[in-house]
């Protein structure tokens, strides 16, 4: 639940303070904290790192609130051997994997978020054959050609931190020749187009789909502050995707690997 000191309500921007950035490992301060953008208040990328590690149940329900697609997980490859998802986060696809390959390695960098995942995959069926182990897109503890499917969903970015061109050469170097890396939700179509990625997207309307309608002012709230009002009005749960002024997971940018 939302943290009972006083946060409940507060949109994620005005969250945290630099105070909080004790909760990052050495490593994780070397990535993400930088002179000049060291306050959680003014740099929102930073927030969410905080989140990640201070709040992870509260960006779990947020998480599992927004759906993707149907059809961009029906897209991915079945019946392989071995995938990898890369910034797997509480799960918001891993599960979906779980039938698709005959083992799956989730990559998370935030240890509270790997906590949750490994209860969801205790509780789930086939959750056996799924791992969960510490890594960055840039450093992944795995071997070259290892994967049939290499996937990461709403979290690679061009940014160093979050992908970059590195995190890019680690996914590709782990995928094996005539396998397919996929990026869910892309953050930069274009920057992928270049790098020889090909965009799918799938088309009907789409909702953030919450618990209930409480649950979605409350979240709103915190992620979706200019939307509160509106969600208000409608009293329902479900809440479309351009309501809240963000593009829906309805699409992602794939590559076959030649080498």
């Amino acid at each position: 639940m939302i943290r009972p000191d006083g946060q409940a309500g507060r949109e994620l921007r005005s969250r945290y303070s630099a105070a909080d950035l004790r909760v990052f490992t050495d490593e994780e301060t070397s990535r993400f904290v930088h002179a000049g953008a060291d306050d959680p208040r003014s740099n929102i990328v930073l927030a969410w790192e905080l989140l990640y590690r201070l709040e992870p149940e509260l960006y779990d329900r947020l998480a599992e609130a927004e759906r993707l697609h149907p059809g961009v997980v029906a897209w991915l490859p079945r019946a392989v051997d071995r995938i990898v998802e890369v910034a797997a986060g509480t799960g918001r696809l891993t599960l979906d994997l779980l039938n698709r390959g005959r083992e799956v390695v989730a990559v998370e960098p935030a240890r509270p978020l790997r906590q949750i995942l490994r209860r969801k995959l205790g509780q789930a069926a086939g959750g056996s054959r799924a791992r969960v182990i510490h890594g960055f897109f840039d450093d992944l503890p795995l071997p070259g050609g290892f994967a049939d499917l290499v996937v990461a969903c709403s979290a690679f970015t061009p940014s160093a931190a979050h992908g970059g061109e590195a995190g890019l050469s680690e996914m590709e170097r782990i995928c094996r020749p005539g396998g397919c890396i996929a990026i869910i939700w892309p953050n930069e179509v274009d920057w992928l187009a270049d790098r020889g990625y090909r965009y799918v997207s799938f088309t009907g309307p789409m909702s953030v789909q919450f618990p209930s309608h409480q649950e979605a002012v409350e979240l709103a709230e915190v992620f979706y502050p200019s939307a509160v009002a509106a969600i208000r009005r409608r009293g329902l749960r479900r809440v479309p995707f351009e309501l809240l002024g963000i593009n829906a997971p309805r699409d992602l940018a794939v590559k076959t690997l030649t080498r």
